[in-house]
């Protein structure tokens, strides 16, 4: 059977309001702001529009009317399965998604490529504020995000003059697990770091890169284990230190064996994150070590799988991290000089931590 080319024309709110016979204010009423209407109108109103097919006000003409996108973005400078492979990143996005739903706004994902200049993606995104999540401090794509006349939350990287900032004091945590360390007796070292810089380096970083790092936080870190060790006779231009510019546990994995085969008489590796710390533990495992008595392993986050494989690491409430953040910006404009909000963190000592074997162990041991 032949369709009829004589369709139906989609309802409007004007033919809506006419077959109601109330104003077009009354049906945007009925979505926008139903407070303003008796329960039984708005119920007159929904009933007519699903029998004439009328599927709501138009979104993208509200928001140009009203100039509110009822969003919140979210700036990642890793590709967007990263938001749902990493934990850290996990939690930070479901303690975020929480301050939006309580406060009743949307969560637009902004995902760009860590090696791939696209800012388009900032400028186009129909948003009413940034939440930029650990980025360098010379990212472009933050730099896009700055020229907006939106308000912005930096959740832990860069600091930037004058917007709000959540994060954690790296230092003061660093320094706790080096302290830890030392009182073991660990002066033989080795460090697994995230990347350090936008340039992509899989191998070793020296003490020039290190200092110079546009990740402020893996620089604190790395700033506060040179200062710890340098404290008890360690020279911090000896220690070997590898950077891994993707973020996963083969990469620990494969930066702990270019450590442990360069000098395999290291006694602990301390590792910035704690997915390149089970890769580190999987290495050991691999290579026949046992961890803690022949190979002390740490890592920096506090993730349940950490957590689960009792390594001993920095706990950092990431949740609170996302719910803080959120908080900052949809309050935004109740203040008016930036904010800072700095967490707690907690060092968990676990299994993976132990003094390291003396010589005569190490020749008599298995």
């Amino acid at each position: 059977m032949a369709r009829s080319l004589h369709m139906r024309r989609p309802a409007t709110l004007a033919s809506l309001a006419a077959e109601l016979g109330v104003s077009r204010t009354t049906v945007s009423n009925a979505y926008n702001r139903p407070d303003q209407l008796s329960p039984e109108l708005r119920r007159r109103v929904l009933e007519t529009a699903r029998r004439l097919g009328y599927p709501g006000p138009d979104p993208v003409a509200r928001s140009l009317r009203t100039r509110k996108a009822g969003a919140v973005g979210l700036l990642l400078t890793e590709n967007l399965s990263y938001a749902f492979r990493d934990p850290a990143a996990l939690g930070f996005l479901e303690g975020l998604a929480m301050a939006c739903e309580g406060a009743g706004q949307g969560l637009h994902l902004v995902p760009v490529n860590p090696e791939r200049e696209d800012v388009a993606a900032v400028h186009r995104a129909g948003v009413d504020g940034f939440v930029v999540y650990s980025v360098p401090d010379d990212d472009p794509h933050l730099a896009a995000v700055l020229s907006r006349p939106v308000p912005t939350v930096v959740c832990d990287q860069p600091r930037v003059e004058g917007v709000d900032r959540v994060g954690i004091d790296d230092r003061a945590a660093t320094t706790q697990l080096a302290e830890r360390l030392i009182s073991l007796g660990h002066r033989k070292v080795g460090v697994v770091c995230m990347r350090l810089a936008r340039d992509r380096n899989d191998g070793f970083a020296g003490i020039e890169r290190q200092q110079s790092a546009h990740f402020h936080v893996q620089r604190a870190r790395l700033s506060a284990l040179a200062d710890a060790f340098a404290g008890v006779g360690v020279v911090w231009a000896d220690v070997p230190v590898v950077e891994r510019f993707d973020h996963g546990s083969a990469q620990g994995a494969a930066a702990a064996a270019q450590l442990l085969d360069t000098d395999p008489e290291l006694t602990a590796l301390i590792c910035t994150s704690d997915i390149l710390a089970l890769g580190a533990l999987a290495e050991a495992r691999r290579r026949g070590l046992r961890v803690p008595q022949d190979l002390t392993v740490t890592g920096f986050d506090g993730i349940t799988e950490a957590v689960r494989a009792g390594l001993t690491t920095i706990r950092q409430p990431v949740l609170d991290k996302g719910k803080a953040a959120g908080k900052l910006l949809l309050g935004a404009g109740e203040h008016g000089r930036p904010r800072q909000i700095i967490l707690p963190t907690e060092l968990v000592v676990g299994s993976t931590s132990a003094p390291p074997r003396t010589a005569e162990e190490r020749w008599f041991g298995p």
